[in-house]
């Protein structure tokens, strides 16, 4: 029998087991001395572990080791799109873990090359080539390095509370977290303001927000300082992690103009906002822009460590000519591009990329009802499953109200809701959900 044919004779045998450890919960005895190895053996990594043992999860929901059931709101980090355990990617990676899992990196395999093919016809023209990696940060760090190979110059911008990997190239490029206490960044790196129409200073007479005066001054800033070295700027249409600034109409195709009269290439990350989550098959597709380069990751994977590089078939040739390399153990690994595909392949099929943008109405609509309402949400931000509101003590000043924010987060936890607590002196204090687009229903 075929290691396939194994798989396909106990369909249910994955479920059953899946479901069997919902109902599992641990003794407090138990659970404790989890909690203390933990401590004792797992290194910090910077930004804090939450105190709960998590045992399962299933849908739209974890489970932990208490018999917490709490509705996963970040879809775990930002990545699981259909849901956790979904039948289909559950079968997927079962298969390709008995027969096709991890190659040489040297090597294509079907999974590959079917992910490709489908990956590269779903999108505009100009995006023509791909190669697979695991994580944002390095699909970051190998588009950098594309962008610098390619135009022979070496300065990278990026924009202002952005987040794109705690690699080096990539985190040199973000002005967020992370930044501090590594000794120097990578050189030739600069920064666009944030277009945060909420708290900026960029103001028409009307008291309108005024993002064409405050991309220019950003430019005139950047030329200034730069050295005549300009390769690359790196923009998210949506900034999640640095508070759901969504770029306004036309910012894009402007970025796109200042980048082209420099002789730049423009680095699109849809690492949160890609495959259908904002209510477009990506957030290019909304803004009516072709980037040079576009990188994907999270949702790409359901929750697998899958990223991609796509660009044109110019652009990797002239990258080709000279050297350019990447090479990594898990470059264009069967396993996650199997899984990969199937995430696509669902998107497509069951045009989930609609019902996001039915369901996006209905979510933010809900939002701004609840502003009207309360006035600690200062403003909701966000396209389609992608939202957020920020957390204000003072609706006038719109102050931050970090102590406010932090007891609501307890206490949706409390009632059975996961939502992430961001702060940032760029955005103040927000709250952000990534909503699964569809999951199988929990028993």
């Amino acid at each position: 029998m075929s290691p396939s044919a194994v798989v396909d004779a106990y369909p249910e045998a994955v479920d059953i087991q899946v479901k069997e450890i919902h109902a599992k919960v641990l003794k407090k005895s138990h659970e404790d001395e989890l909690r203390e190895k933990s401590s004792k053996y797992i290194l910090s990594s910077g930004a804090g572990y939450s105190k709960e043992i998590i045992t399962a999860a299933e849908g739209m929901h974890f489970y932990t080791a208490s018999g917490h059931k709490v509705l996963d709101w970040t879809s775990g980090q930002m990545s699981c799109l259909l849901g956790h355990g979904h039948p289909e990617i559950v079968k997927v990676i079962t298969q390709n873990a008995i027969h096709l899992d991890h190659l040489f990196s040297g090597m294509i395999s079907p999974p590959v090359i079917s992910l490709a093919e489908r990956l590269c016809t779903s999108l505009p023209n100009g995006l023509d080539k791909a190669f697979f990696l695991s994580t944002g940060g390095e699909s970051n760090e190998a588009a950098i390095k594309l962008a610098k190979s390619y135009t022979g110059k070496f300065e990278i911008v990026g924009l202002g509370a952005s987040w794109h990997g705690m690699t080096g190239a990539a985190l040199s490029a973000q002005y967020h977290y992370g930044r501090k206490g590594n000794g120097p960044m990578m050189p030739g790196t600069h920064m666009l303001p944030s277009p945060n129409a909420y708290r900026s200073v960029f103001r028409r007479p009307d008291g309108s927000y005024d993002w064409e005066a405050e991309l220019e001054y950003g430019w005139r800033m950047i030329d200034m300082a730069s050295c005549g070295s300009l390769a690359a700027c790196i923009v998210e249409c949506i900034q999640s992690s640095g508070g759901m600034h969504v770029l306004p109409p036309g910012y894009l195709k402007a970025l796109k103009k200042h980048c082209e009269a420099r002789g730049m290439l423009l680095i699109v990350d849809e690492a949160q906002t890609g495959v259908g989550r904002c209510g477009d098959f990506m957030a290019i597709n909304h803004e009516g822009v072709v980037p040079d380069i576009l990188t994907l990751s999270k949702a790409f994977g359901n929750g697998l460590p899958l990223s991609a590089v796509v660009t044109s078939e110019k652009i990797e040739s002239v990258a080709k000519e000279r050297d350019f390399m990447f090479y990594t153990t898990h470059l264009n690994d069967p396993l996650p591009a199997a899984v990969g595909d199937k995430v696509l392949e669902i998107v497509l099929r069951d045009k989930l990329v609609d019902k996001v943008r039915e369901n996006g109405k209905v979510l933010h609509d809900g939002l701004n009802k609840l502003k009207s309402r309360y006035g600690c949400i200062g403003d909701v931000r966000g396209r389609g499953l992608l939202a957020g509101v920020e957390i204000v003590s003072d609706p006038v000043l719109k102050t931050p109200g970090l102590e406010l924010a932090k007891k609501i987060g307890d206490r949706a936890y409390e009632l059975g809701i996961w939502a992430n607590l961001s702060s940032h002196p760029s955005f103040g204090v927000f709250s952000e959900w990534h909503r699964p687009s569809r999951c199988r229903r929990s028993s």
